[in-house]
């Protein structure tokens, strides 16, 4: 293979293309208490996602039932900048655990992904929060 094709397939193979994403938790914000600015991403493949403690006591981790399958649950620490790389296409829920009955919950779509299935246990904050956050995607 010439040096040319060699610095191609190299590119190609690169995730150079890949973003990440930056999503801040808060207390409070012009929004409301418990929110994740913001609270619905949609990601390719290979996109990551970096999570900001803007203010203390937060964190980000999946919810059970609430990930695509083949994919790796995560939960970072308490104020810990934390990122994220998703690779499997779906619908990933997240919350905060301190704070999930709140409503402190936001989700992420990558690539193709179907329309969200939201658990029957939820708590009911964070079931509203989620319809909420569907009913903007439909506006």
């Amino acid at each position: 293979m010439t040096p040319a094709a060699l610095l191609f397939a190299a590119l190609l193979a690169s995730p150079a293309w890949a973003e990440t994403h930056e999503v801040r938790m808060f207390n409070r914000n012009d929004r409301g208490p418990m929110i994740y600015e913001p609270d619905r991403l949609s990601l390719a493949p290979g996109d990551a996602v970096r999570f900001l403690p803007a203010q203390p006591s937060h964190n980000a981790a999946t919810i059970d039932g609430m990930i695509p399958d083949g994919a790796e649950p995560f939960k970072s620490r308490i104020n810990e900048d934390f990122t994220v790389t998703v690779n499997v296409p779906g619908v990933y829920g997240i919350k905060c655990s301190p704070h999930f009955a709140m409503g402190m919950v936001m989700l992420i779509e990558v690539g193709e992904a179907p329309a969200p299935v939201l658990p029957d246990d939820l708590p009911a904050r964070a079931r509203d929060r989620f319809e909420a956050i569907l009913a903007q995607g439909e506006e």
